[in-house]
């Protein structure tokens, strides 16, 4: 569940921070999905920190 939230929130940003940028259709596309990979595999790592810990 983490990681999908995560996933989305990175999508979001990413596409967010193309858009302020100037970028077309396609950066923003790209952006979304690098920072969607970044933010879920920071997500992954946390939820599993997360099930180690607890």
């Amino acid at each position: 569940m983490i990681v999908i939230f995560g996933a989305l929130v990175g999508a979001a940003w990413g596409g967010y921070l193309a858009k302020k940028r100037g970028g077309n259709r396609l950066v923003i596309a790209q952006y979304a999905a690098s920072s969607a990979i970044a933010f879920g595999l920071l997500a992954l790592f946390a939820s599993i920190v997360l099930a180690r810990v607890l």
